[in-house]
């Protein structure tokens, strides 16, 4: 049970950041602020994919 949790919130983590990846392509007008909050997201998203790892092995 605790796999399939593990897998919906990594799923709805890497959705969540798809939809800011869009909305940044769609509304940032420079490149360069759109790479570093891309980076952002990245960087978010694989926080909290660790978080949720790291509270499955405690």
């Amino acid at each position: 049970m605790t796999a399939i949790s593990l897998l919906i919130g990594v799923l709805i983590i890497v959705v969540v950041g798809a939809i800011c990846f869009w909305v940044m392509d769609r509304f940032a007008p420079d490149g360069r602020l759109a790479q570093l909050l891309k980076l952002l997201v990245v960087l978010v998203c694989l926080g909290a994919i660790v978080q949720r790892l790291l509270a499955l092995t405690y």
